[in-house]
C-alpha cells in the first residue's frame, strides 16, 4: 500500500507563488484588523502568507518596517469624490469625512498610525494632495498653505484619535458642575448639561461640529485678512 506523503506544517513549506512586499501588506492588514497591531508578528504574518518566516526578512527587514508599509499601502488607497465647483467649505469637510471613514475602516491600524507614525502622512497620499488643493482654493496665501493644511490635520487626527481610543465618548459623557461647588445643576437640564445622555455622546454630530469650527475659523482669518488689505489701500 503506497504512503501518502506528508505535507509539511503551514508557513514551513515553499510557496507557490512568490512572495511580494504588495501581498505581505495586504496580510499583515488582515491581522492587524482582525486582532489589532499586538496580533501581528512575523511568525503569525509567515503562518498568514503560508510561507517560511525567514523569507519575509529577503522583503522586509522588521515588524516596524511592515507596519510602515501597511499604513502608506492603506494611505494610498484613500479616495473621495471630487467637487470641483463645490464651495471650498464644502469640499474639505467631505475630505475629512471620507478620512474618518476609512479610520473608522482600519481602527487598530489608524489609532497606532496617529500615535506612533509621525510621517503617516507623506506629500504624494491623495488625502494631502486634496486637502492642500482646497486650502489654496479658499484663498490661503501659497506660502501658508502647508502650514493651514497642517494644522488641519494635526486638529482632525486628533479627534479621530480620541474617537477610536474612546476618549471622545468618556470626555462629552463628563457632567459639568453645577452653578456652585458642590451643588447639583438646574432639575430641568437636558442630557450634556445636567447629566449625562444615556446613549452617549452623538459622535457624527460633533465631528461635523469640528469641521464647523474649522471652516468657519478659517473663513474669519480670510475675511480679516481681505479687510487689512482693504484698509491698507486707503
Amino acid at each position: 500500500m503506497e504512503k501518502q506523503a506528508r505535507r509539511p506544517p503551514r508557513g514551513t513549506r515553499k510557496r507557490d507563488v512568490p512572495l511580494t512586499e504588495a501581498g505581505i501588506y495586504a496580510a499583515a492588514l488582515r491581522l492587524i484588523d482582525a486582532g489589532g497591531v499586538e496580533a501581528l508578528t512575523m511568525r503569525k504574518l509567515a503562518i498568514e502568507l503560508d510561507a517560511n518566516p525567514m523569507s519575509l526578512y529577503h522583503h522586509v527587514p522588521n515588524k516596524e518596517a511592515v507596519l510602515r508599509g501597511v499604513a502608506r499601502m492603506v494611505g494610498a488607497q484613500f479616495r473621495t469624490v471630487t467637487l470641483e465647483d463645490a464651495p471650498w467649505q464644502d469640499r474639505i469637510r467631505l475630505l475629512a469625512t471620507d478620512f474618518r471613514t476609512l479610520a473608522h475602516r482600519h481602527p487598530e491600524l489608524m489609532a497606532y498610525s496617529f500615535s506612533h507614525q509621525p510621517d503617516f502622512i507623506q506629500p504624494d497620499d491623495p488625502f494631502w494632495t486634496a486637502l492642500t488643493a482646497i486650502v489654496a482654493a479658499s484663498g490661503v496665501s501659497p506660502s501658508e498653505v502647508p502650514e493651514i493644511a497642517a494644522l488641519m490635520v494635526a486638529v482632525v487626527v486628533g479627534v479621530l484619535s480620541a474617537e477610536l481610543n474612546g476618549s471622545l465618548q468618556q470626555w462629552a459623557s463628563l457632567k459639568p458642575p453645577g452653578p456652585h461647588a458642590g451643588e447639583p445643576g438646574p432639575a430641568d437640564a437636558g442630557p450634556g448639561l445636567g447629566e449625562a445622555d444615556p446613549e452617549g455622546p452623538d459622535q457624527d454630530r460633533m465631528f461635523r461640529l469640528v469641521m464647523d469650527t474649522l471652516t468657519a475659523g478659517l473663513e474669519s482669518r480670510l475675511t480679516a485678512g481681505r479687510d487689512g488689505q482693504d484698509t491698507g489701500r486707503r
